[in-house]
């Protein structure tokens, strides 16, 4: 399974992590320096998560972020799934 929300749409994105070395101007010294960079992945914070849907009577199971969780608090389950069956998704 992808590593994707189902609701929100997030996937992993690249950067860069910096390794630093000195001591800071405002330490007295002679500044921090970029001594390496590495790249990496910013993932999104995903779970598997279980809500019952009272329309079909039944429980749904959706790989989510937490911040998709919010949004089906606000806007409401129904919703949601009416959302994602519209763009084809199997709910």
């Amino acid at each position: 399974m992808s590593k994707r929300c189902q609701v929100t749409g997030k996937v992993p994105v690249r950067g860069n992590s910096y390794a630093i070395r000195g001591i800071a101007k405002k330490k007295k010294g002679i500044g921090l320096k970029v001594t390496g960079i590495t790249k990496r992945r910013f993932r999104p914070n995903l779970v598997k998560k279980r809500f019952w849907f009272a329309d079909e009577n039944r429980f749904i199971t959706l790989k989510l972020c937490t911040g998709a969780m919010r949004t089906i608090d606000k806007v409401g389950l129904p919703t949601i799934v009416r959302q994602l069956r519209a763009k084809g998704e199997k709910v």
